[in-house]
């Protein structure tokens, strides 16, 4: 994630600048993603064949990513068991999906869940299902199994490791005061309007859309907030849920990314307290995979979906099975539509006017994931516990996660290192992002990741056996300026459905019902479970 391009006036120190040469040549391994060449199937096969086979069911669910889950566990929970569910990939769960190294589980994308609060009732429904929650003398307990364990995150900031990703190693005054004036804002802001995850929970204002309307690093800038240790935080923090920084995303994106959920505290105050979240050793991918277990037969992976058309009696569907080599085409009563926004657009016959307008408007980051193997215990500078998050100050990646945190061996072992790279903030155009994602060889990759990380653990490079990289080129949706009104679960949308007041409804257009987190605006799993799962109810 090159999130120091645009940070040049702050001066920041890039650990790039100091990266120590490394002998990497030991380290095997490759790309693992497939789904690239099969969506550039969709765009580039200038005329498919003629279907070869037709098949019938009640809901068609085309996408297979969280929120393509979530509808097939919705309609399950209304008797409807008559659906199939196309998928791009072998394996379904979007960006919530893991592999394996040497053994041991790792994800392959998105790693946690924060504890969903009242707002998300439908996530927390899920939990329960899954037995990560349950009632105990009155109030909710979490199994503490799946509770990320401590020490949860730390920091590599002036050589020295720190508790907690927020610099305050040496830091002085100003730098103090500049965080409690920035917890203040937050405070404030989340006294004035109702901020909540999923975003369709809460109203949109006149005050929102101001925010909405600039760049995070231009209301910094507003409120005098220049300090080089708290634009890094905040730049890391909106990198880690929109895949961009301060300078891409919308100012609206980085006070929700606080408002929304546990505010911005200064550690040592009375309020600073860390957010409990769920982690697993393959990530989100153990709820996914507990979603899809169900399916069975009425999960086809492998899809290539082309084409989504709504007729006279139902809908038509047609796919090119990556298996047979065949097209098949489906036809169905309605259809849950659970493929990233320009995908839709691409494929829904006679789009409706929204679809093509949230197309034109969206904005993706390309992310890179790799999984790295190392043989034994990395060697550690000054300061706290090897933890399960661990961040390096000014580098261009956000660190790494411990594969094995979870793990209760009493002596460490070999594990997987987690790096994660977003490419939102690349010069030029989104599509140079992909371009460089793409066309940058998988060695170069390595020995740029190696040496990043070796600026913390010098004895990595020597201990590192074997790294596996998955590419998104279309990871996430990025909420830049202008963008949450339009493409956003506001009242501004043309295709929402109103059912009644006290009733959430999803996107639809006639028998089509639209379901993705490009919805939201930006890419978590409350946000598209929840969208999913409302599409999936009204599809019944």
């Amino acid at each position: 994630m090159l999130r120091r391009h645009f940070l040049a006036a702050s001066a920041l120190p890039l650990l790039g600048c100091q990266m120590p040469s490394a002998d990497t040549a030991h380290i095997t391994g490759g790309f693992t993603d497939t789904g690239f060449a099969r969506g550039h199937r969709l765009r580039d096969t200038p005329a498919w064949p003629v279907p070869a086979v037709t098949r019938r069911t009640r809901v068609l669910i085309a996408g297979g990513g969280v929120a393509g889950l979530a509808a097939a566990r919705s309609l399950r929970l209304r008797g409807v068991e008559d659906f199939a569910l196309l998928e791009l990939e072998d394996n379904p769960g979007g960006n919530s999906r893991a592999g394996e190294v040497a053994g041991i589980a790792c994800p392959q994308g998105a790693h946690y869940l924060p504890l969903p609060g009242d707002d998300a009732p439908e996530v927390q429904d899920l939990l329960e299902e899954f037995g990560l929650r349950q009632r105990q003398a009155g109030r909710w307990v979490y199994d503490e199994r799946h509770l990320c364990h401590s020490p949860q995150e730390r920091l590599f900031f002036n050589d020295a490791w720190q508790d907690g990703l927020l610099p305050m190693q040496d830091v002085d005054a100003s730098t103090l005061t500049q965080y409690h004036r920035f917890a203040s804002l937050v405070d404030k802001a989340r006294h004035r309007e109702i901020w909540t995850i999923p975003r369709q929970k809460s109203p949109w204002t006149q005050a929102k859309q101001a925010l909405a309307a600039i760049t995070f690093v231009a209301y910094l800038d507003a409120n005098g907030l220049t300090d080089p240790q708290l634009r890094w935080y905040l730049d890391y923090c909106c990198k880690d849920d929109y895949g961009a920084g301060i300078a891409t995303v919308s100012a609206w994106a980085g006070i929700h990314y606080f408002a929304s959920r546990h505010g911005f505290h200064v550690p040592g105050s009375e309020a600073a307290e860390r957010e409990g979240l769920l982690t697993w050793p393959e990530g989100n991918a153990w709820l996914t995979r507990r979603m899809a277990q169900p399916l069975k037969e009425r999960l086809h992976t492998g899809q290539v979906v082309l084409r989504v058309e709504e007729v006279a009696r139902g809908v038509v569907v047609e796919s090119f099975n990556t298996a047979t080599q065949q097209v098949e085409r489906w036809q169905a009563e309605r259809a849950v539509v659970a493929l990233p926004i320009f995908v839709a657009a691409r494929v829904v016959q006679k789009a409706p006017e929204f679809l093509v307008a949230a197309a034109r408007r969206m904005v993706y980051a390309p992310w890179l994931v790799a999984n790295i193997h190392i043989k034994a215990p990395l060697h550690d500078r000054p300061g706290p516990a090897p933890s399960w998050d661990n961040v390096l100050y000014g580098a261009s990646g956000l660190g790494y996660v411990d594969a094995m945190h979870q793990s209760l061996r009493p002596v460490p072992g070999p594990t997987v290192l987690t790096h994660y790279r977003a490419l939102g903030d690349m010069a030029g155009s989104r599509m140079d992002g992909r371009k460089f994602l793409l066309e940058r060889p998988w060695a170069a990759w390595r020995e740029e990741i190696v040496a990043e990380l070796a600026a913390a653990h010098p004895d990595l490079p020597a201990k590192a056996t074997h790294m596996d990289i998955t590419r998104y080129g279309h990871a996430m949706a990025v909420p830049v300026p202008n963008s949450q009104g339009e493409i956003g679960f506001s009242p501004s949308w043309s295709g929402r459905k109103q059912l009644s007041k006290k009733k959430q409804s999803s996107l639809q257009a006639g028998r089509l019902h639209f379901a993705h987190s490009d919805w939201a605006g930006y890419s978590v799993f409350e946000e598209a479970f929840t969208l999913g799962h409302l599409a999936g109810r009204d599809a019944a």
